[in-house]
């Protein structure tokens, strides 16, 4: 009611990205304050119910509803998003080298539509400061996925030696890597979800994960693939055949959109990617079609448009495992985890169903 009633009103007041580095620095300062991560979990945090928890890539995820990447860019709030009730989180898109990403403005809010466009460009401090400070961190106290990219100046045909460098740089800081070739703001990086690049890029990234479980000793790390909504149903075949191939763990469906349909805000005008409810539809018949080309063997990660728990229980039923929110959590605040962690248990026991897992997938049988 408080995000509602005050913190929301000041927020949109503002520079949608001011507002967004005002979020993520105060999130940052709160967890320094000694309590005052216990106090976020209990004012935000999601119940703790054997339900939810789901085991999923070697990992035990508390919850299935998690951050995705794009608000904690260079991973400074780790900790305070970590108290907020979330089953994993994103950080992210890094680069090996730091870059400025686009002119601003690049972010604009599209609020009847529920609806946020980006053009960002992969803006973030690069590889080596966040390893720095992730190497700060005391715990990880969730899962922790690292979403991987190429610098904007990284020709398509030596894009893998980016991703590749992201991995040897961050290895040690990551429970699981995505690997980011969706974005539709980075020139051309869309190109690499086909053909030829996209096979050496994973086998490249496969190669690296590899050396660098050898050389700890442990048992390889699971990358996953995340990948846009606008593909046609030939080019989603295609792109799923090879990421299957690769040895990646599983798909993230989906990114952001270059679809305008529907929108009635004037914001539509601008270019970017969308996200937020005009993205929910799509990106949850991507995730249908990647259920059904993969016979439910890979695992995917639900993204796009989740405001409720309804949409996450859709997503769900559709094929994922898991499921990440963005754009929710800047319309509807932190309370968010726990009504959608509420929802979940309710929908479970409406379908007579014990544990989430027994959800994933249902639709189709």
């Amino acid at each position: 009611m408080l995000y509602k009633t005050i913190a929301k009103p000041v927020l949109f007041r503002m520079d949608p990205e001011k507002a967004h580095h005002l979020t993520v620095h105060g999130l940052a300062a709160a967890a320094k304050i000694p309590g005052m991560k216990a106090v976020m979990n209990g004012a935000w945090g999601a119940p703790r119910s054997e339900q939810l928890v789901t085991e999923l890539l070697g990992i035990r995820f508390p919850n299935p509803v998690g951050l995705a990447a794009g608000l904690d860019k260079n991973a400074q709030a780790v900790e305070g998003f970590s108290s907020m009730g979330f089953g994993f989180m994103e950080v992210g898109t890094v680069t090996p080298k730091g870059q400025e990403g686009n002119p601003k403005p690049r972010m604009f809010r599209l609020p009847p539509d529920e609806g946020l466009i980006n053009r960002m460009g992969f803006n973030n401090e690069g590889t080596e400061a966040m390893a720095a400070r992730l190497a700060r961190l005391h715990s990880r106290p969730i899962p922790l996925a690292i979403n991987i990219g190429k610098n904007k100046v990284t020709p398509n045909e030596t894009a893998h030696e980016d991703y590749e460098q992201c991995i040897r740089s961050l290895y040690a800081y990551g429970d699981f890597f995505v690997v980011n070739i969706s974005s539709p703001n980075t020139p051309d990086l869309r190109e690499l979800q086909h053909g030829d690049e996209l096979k050496r890029l994973l086998e490249t990234v496969a190669g690296e994960i590899g050396r660098q479980a050898q050389r700890d000793g442990g048992r390889a790390k699971p990358f996953l693939v995340k990948i846009a909504p606008d593909m046609t149903e030939e080019q989603l075949e295609y792109t799923v055949h090879t990421i299957q191939e690769s040895g990646a763990a599983g798909i993230i469906a989906t990114n952001t959109t270059i679809s305008r349909t529907g929108l009635t805000h004037s914001n539509a005008k601008e270019t970017g990617g969308l996200s937020g409810v005009p993205v929910k539809e799509r990106s949850t018949e991507v995730i249908r079609s990647v259920y059904r080309m993969t016979g439910g063997r890979l695992p995917i990660i639900g993204s796009g448009g989740i405001f409720t728990a309804e949409d996450a229980y859709e997503k769900i039923r559709a094929g994922a495992s898991l499921v990440e929110v963005y754009t929710a959590l800047i319309y509807k605040g932190p309370t968010l985890l726990k009504d959608m962690n509420n929802g979940l248990i309710r929908l479970l026991q409406r379908d007579g169903l014990r544990h989430i897992s027994e959800a994933v997938g249902a639709d189709h049988r």
